[in-house]
């Protein structure tokens, strides 16, 4: 219940107004000795989790901020978290960070207060997500897909290569139904992973944007969900509670991040991931500033240091995704040289990037079908309805 008021809650930011340029900050003080942060499951590690993966010790040692971290599971809960204040900054994907430019939930960001700034991927620097009105509202941090995590013991040798193994009932290689066996993610911008599944199975629907649907085309992935909803043993939104469903739950297929199937790589669980035939959804991340940021020359170190490529490195290695700044690609032992490669660094343009739907959009005449109603009717599926 507490999810889906926080998703209710969301949508008090999902009315998209005209957003009004707001002061950047022209000079650094003083750290105020603290920094509140919500973040994504594994993106700020300070070694609890593996003494290999530590990027906050040493900052807080070098600028006696102290990093505070507010996990969020969905980018619903995300902006619900920001909508009611007390944060500094967000790690916020592109469905995320729309909504939060737009209800004026975030500030302008002053990349000349940040020094590695001209290191970000050029591809990242001025992406939409993070970038409007000619004003930068966000830091990139990462990026990477939505992969379908499998079990080699289920699959051996015929691994699954297209999204039906999670969206449609069938036999498994193991001989057995997938019904009761597989996930879908508890969020609302799933529906875009159906509509990109439709878009190769019923190319007739017309769909050329996932994120982009005119009522048919929303329809008819609604109905897929519908169908969906039948064969999901359970939906997910908490990383480590997903991997311990595929460690005691009996899971064998779901999409998932390439950071859960690490953790249970690196157990010697029987997990690979793949990106099927319909390719995939994914996610680039920019850390954001809270309009009313109590710690902001706190929160402006933080940015800095999040852009150092042994960060970055790192970061990949363990999220498994690609870092936002190149030169992390080479050079890191817990990534090696051949890491960024194999997470889609070279995939970009194939990636579906979340980002927030509106009813006014290009593909389909304006008339698609916002944001809003998404919440809703995907909380009515998760409910059966």
């Amino acid at each position: 219940m507490n999810a889906l008021k926080k998703v209710i809650v969301a949508l008090v930011v999902t009315s998209f107004v005209t957003t009004p340029i707001m002061a950047q900050h022209k000079a650094l003080g003083k750290g105020e000795g603290r920094v509140d942060i919500v973040a994504w499951a594994g993106y700020i590690e300070r070694g609890a989790t593996s003494k290999d993966f530590d990027w906050v010790t040493d900052f807080e040692k070098k600028t006696g901020c102290m990093v505070n971290v507010k996990t969020a599971g969905t980018s619903d809960e995300m902006v619900a978290l920001m909508n009611e204040g007390g944060f500094d900054l967000v790690t916020a994907s592109g469905d995320a960070s729309t909504r939060l430019i737009r209800g004026n939930k975030v500030q302008p960001i002053n990349v000349n207060l940040i020094p590695s700034y001209k290191t970000v991927d050029p591809r990242l620097q001025k992406a939409p997500w993070h970038y409007e009105n000619n004003t930068h509202y966000g830091v990139p941090y990462q990026w990477g897909w939505n992969v379908l995590m499998y079990n080699t013991k289920v699959f051996g040798d015929k691994k699954p290569n297209s999204w039906s193994v999670v969206f449609e009932e069938q036999t498994l290689p193991d001989g057995k139904s997938n019904k009761g066996r597989v996930q879908a993610f508890d969020g609302p911008i799933y529906i875009a992973d159906a509509a990109l599944y439709l878009m190769k199975k019923n190319p007739a629907l017309g769909i050329k944007d996932p994120y982009e649907l005119n009522e048919e085309q929303y329809k008819a992935a609604l109905d897929l969900l519908r169908g969906q909803r039948k064969i999901v043993g359970k939906y997910w939104h908490d990383a480590f509670v997903q991997i311990d469903d595929f460690t005691n739950e009996g899971v064998v297929a779901s999409g998932s991040w390439q950071f859960q199937a690490n953790i249970l790589g690196s157990k010697k669980a029987p997990i690979a991931t793949t990106v099927p035939v319909e390719g995939a959804t994914g996610w680039a991340d920019s850390t954001m500033m809270h309009v009313s940021a109590k710690n902001p020359n706190c929160a402006y170190m933080w940015m800095e240091h999040s852009l150092n490529p042994k960060l970055q490195g790192d970061l990949s290695a363990w999220f498994g995704s690609v870092p936002a700044v190149p030169s992390a690609c080479k050079g890191n032992k817990l990534l090696t040289d051949a890491g960024c490669a194999r997470q889609g660094f070279n995939d970009f343009e194939r990636i579906s990037f979340w980002k927030t739907p509106t009813a006014k959009c290009s593909t389909q005449g304006d008339k698609c079908v916002p944001y809003h109603k998404w919440v809703s009717d995907y909380i009515a599926v998760l409910g059966g309805r």
